[in-house]
């Protein structure tokens, strides 16, 4: 009984000890949670950590020739701990003024005040990070590494800087539509090959251990990285700097000149696509220009007359038309369902041909050979432009790109006269690059390239892929035809409304092209162009220049546009080696008159002899001076042993050499030389065959 009592006894003490133990458990939870939990909450939200992402250097962009389009540079959120252990209260208060003093010399938007205020605010109030300067330059980074309190580093002196990278263009506006931006801080948009080839320039982000602490500010628990980022690669794009500086001035200066809303340029490589060049303009509030939309990519306007040329090309294609067929346009005027077509300038004779429409630009005869044979059949027309690519999008890699519309004849708004305004380029909308890219491949032979952007991808230095030009269309139409349009284009130039064109050194092709584009404040608005190749002969390089809405009373293509696209032309002819033709195309195997040639060294007289074409005798090979004598056709080279005779201590025969040699000579075998006068040894002061000694002085006489 005994037994059992002391046993139950054990029994309850433990349950006692339970219940004890639950209710201070239970008591501890109520504790925590209404009377320490907001201290509580609190010390763990300063003390948490988490990982945060590295942001990776993303590539730069390069133009063809290696100069900068877009590149990452490096800048810094710069802080402090002025807390931590190992600054002590005599440090600090030793230090603060000269660190005040040196930050407010390099970061004015503070004075010497405001920083010791914030240092000593913060210390005061046991802050463990005080933001000493944002976007902070590498530059300027390395100049505060040398600061009081600063220099002793992060673990001694607090100093804990965090890096961020900016984009920027070193060339500023130069294509800046083109190379674009991404959108990476929510505002704004994304464009250009920035995002067309975002995957490729972004890299890998890399992550860094971070702790939150006082004012929800994190900071780095360690020096080193736990991955590290993995910088973006290079892209090489196709555009020549100079060139678009050339084009983006010229540009700029026509729309200034004419007070136009905004403008577009454009400058292909024709074999290959590549765009060397792309302007895109548009006026501000306060008369300046800059970059703010891709006209010449995301915008599709009606074309106006440069449309003439896919007119013009789809009737000799489908029925072979002659370049001096006969067309009759009356005195410039005509009608189609009581809708008049008039040309800009009244004709000096009503009938002309073909070749003469085009060159003239005349809109009645575009309408009148379109009309005269597809009025029966206006579906093969459009089925002929739509053979020719000019309804389909390019498919480049930048994106927004313009939708080109070509009215189909099942479209319900097909009309009785929509035959004959599509003709000379209205109810039809295209873009400036697309209009620009069947011009080029006419001047291609008829093959139609993609235009290309960019030409390689690079990692730190290497090339790791290559793009290659790319075909559209082999042949947008015969060669025959091509043969035709080519010599319509050289027409405009010589003959029609391009003459002021004409350029002394290299031909150019092409047509203007001048677009009603609709009343604006009662005002007709027009949109003048011009789109051409050069050297006609030998096609290298197509251009497009398109000038919106010019206010002046010049408005038409050949005044506006076409002074833009003669001073990117002339600019590329000039610099580019592989347009002009040699001037010697036969090299004579030898020169028709020998030089007069000074005695001397005999290697240096044969190596420019021999490079100058000019036949010669040798001496003896081993003989290193020579005399030359020489008749017309001919140079002979006898042998001067003057270093033998010189170490005998006699002087040598030393007319007819030049200063160089006889300084040499001399010199070396202990004599002093005095010259006088320039050109070969006419004179000398010891005369050849005396004896003399070392330091004996010589007088020569040159002329």
């Amino acid at each position: 009984m005994e037994v059992k009592k002391d046993i139950l006894w054990r029994v309850y003490l433990i349950y006692f000890f339970i219940c004890l133990f639950g209710v201070a458990i239970i008591s501890k939870i109520f504790i925590i949670q209404f009377s320490e939990g907001e201290e509580l909450r609190a010390q763990a939200e300063r003390f948490s950590t988490r990982f945060f992402d590295i942001e990776a250097v993303r590539g730069n962009i390069y133009d063809a020739n290696g100069s900068l389009l877009a590149t990452s540079l490096p800048y810094f959120e710069v802080g402090m701990d002025v807390n931590t252990e190992a600054i002590s209260d005599e440090l600090f208060l030793e230090n603060v003024d000269s660190l005040s003093l040196c930050l407010a010399n390099l970061f004015p938007d503070k004075s010497y005040k405001e920083y010791r205020k914030l240092l000593k605010k913060a210390r005061d109030r046991n802050d463990r990070w005080v933001v000493l300067q944002r976007n902070v330059s590498y530059t300027d980074l390395q100049k505060m590494k040398k600061f009081p309190i600063l220099r002793r580093g992060k673990n001694r002196g607090g100093f804990v800087y965090l890096q961020t990278n900016k984009r920027e263009r070193p060339f500023q506006f130069l294509a800046a539509r083109t190379i674009g931006k991404v959108n990476e801080n929510g505002t704004g948009k994304s464009y250009g090959l920035e995002v067309a080839f975002d995957s490729v320039l972004q890299g890998k982000s890399g992550q860094r251990w971070m702790q939150r602490i006082a004012g929800n500010v994190w900071r780095p628990i360690n020096d080193e990285n736990e991955i590290d980022p993995e910088d973006g690669n290079d892209i090489v794009s196709t555009i020549d700097i100079n060139v678009q500086d050339v084009a983006e001035n010229s540009l700029m200066n026509s729309l200034k000149l004419h007070g136009a809303d905004h403008g577009c340029l454009v400058l292909m490589e024709i074999k290959t696509g590549e765009i060397k060049a792309i302007a895109n303009l548009k006026r501000t509030k306060d008369s300046s220009y800059v970059e703010n939309l891709n006209y010449a990519i995301g915008v599709a306007t009606v074309p106006g007359s440069t449309f003439k040329l896919p007119s013009l090309i789809a009737v000799m294609e489908d029925f072979n038309v002659s370049l001096n067929e006969v067309v009759d346009i009356g005195d410039g005027v005509c009608f189609y369902s009581n809708k008049r077509v008039a040309d800009s300038h009244p004709p000096q004779k009503s009938k002309i041909t073909v070749q003469e429409v085009f060159e003239l630009s005349s809109n009645v005869g575009v309408t009148k050979i379109i009309s005269r044979y597809y009025s029966k059949d206006p579906k093969k027309y459009i089925d002929r432009l739509y053979k020719m690519n000019l309804n389909d999008p390019l498919d480049i890699p930048i994106p927004g790109e313009g939708k080109p519309y070509i009215k189909n004849t099942d479209d319900n708004s097909w009309s009785q006269i929509s035959l004959q305004w599509i003709s000379y380029g209205y109810e039809t909308r295209i873009t400036p690059l697309q209009i620009l890219n069947f011009y080029a491949a006419v001047a291609n032979d008829g093959k139609m390239m993609r235009p290309m952007f960019v030409k390689e991808i690079r990692k730190r230095g290497k090339t790791i892929k290559t793009f290659e030009p790319e075909v559209i269309n082999p042949a947008i139409c015969s060669k025959a035809t091509v043969a035709k349009a080519r010599t319509m284009m050289e027409g405009v130039v010589t003959n029609g409304t391009a003459k002021s064109l004409k350029a002394a050194d290299y031909l150019i092709a092409g047509k203007t092209g001048t677009a009603q584009m609709g009343m604006v404040n009662g005002k007709m608005t027009y949109q003048a162009s011009f789109v051409g190749y050069f050297p006609a002969d030998n096609p290298k390089y197509a251009c497009i220049v398109v000038v919106s809405a010019p206010s002046g009373d010049s408005y038409y293509g050949g005044a506006v546009a076409g002074p833009v696209f003669k001073d990117v032309a002339d600019k590329v002819y000039s610099t580019s080696l592989e347009i002009h033709k040699e001037i010697n195309h036969v090299q004579p195997q030898y020169a028709l008159t020998a030089p007069k040639v000074k005695n001397g060294y005999q290697e240096d007289i044969e190596n420019v002899l021999t490079t100058l074409k000019v036949k010669n005798n040798s001496a003896d090979e081993k003989s290193e001076w020579v005399f030359t004598t020489n008749d017309s056709l001919s140079v002979s080279l006898s042998s001067r042993d003057h270093e033998a005779v010189l170490k005998r201590g006699i002087v040598p025969n030393l007319l007819g050499m030049t200063a160089k040699d006889v300084l040499y000579l001399l010199e070396n075998n202990g004599m002093r030389v005095k010259l006088i006068g320039s050109g070969a040894v006419a004179a000398q002061s010891i005369l050849a065959g005396t004896p003399f000694v070392k330091g004996s002085k010589i007088v020569l006489q040159l002329i």
